[in-house]
């Protein structure tokens, strides 16, 4: 992922929390990273502001472990695929909310969410951004 300008175009601008780097190693030789981010997107001329978590598997995983993932700036910077783009948790388009179940986490998001769309296209609080897929 690259950092880029946000800006309306085809490919999605992700801020991610720098703080949310989670690795779970397989015996495949894979390791699935996941990293909390926040996105805007636009359906039908409504635009909503969403929560989830980008994700790679990344490999080969190296006999040092030391040598391998060690910052999310390295996560960022090969994680470079993102025609899946983001696994959406939450989403809030200013009337309606998609997303969990759990009271609690929907309050959370909606803490989250609701100042991100009334200052869109501002960076919420706690994120990095915007970042941009290669491809």
């Amino acid at each position: 992922m690259q950092k880029a300008t946000f800006g309306i175009s085809g490919k999605r601008r992700y801020a991610v929390d720098l703080g949310s780097l989670v690795l779970e190693p397989s015996t495949s030789g894979l390791t699935h990273a996941t990293l909390r981010a926040v996105w805007f997107r636009r359906k039908d001329r409504v635009t909503a502001a969403c929560v989830g978590t980008l994700w790679d598997y990344l490999r080969p995983i190296p006999a040092d472990p030391s040598e391998f993932l060690t910052d999310v700036a390295d996560f960022l910077a090969r994680s470079t695929d993102g025609r899946y783009g983001g696994r959406c948790e939450g989403r809030w388009d200013g009337t309606r909310y998609w997303g969990a179940q759990e009271p609690e986490i929907i309050e959370a998001h909606l803490r989250l969410l609701r100042p991100m769309l009334e200052t869109y296209p501002e960076i919420p609080a706690g994120f990095d951004g915007w970042y941009v897929y290669e491809r």
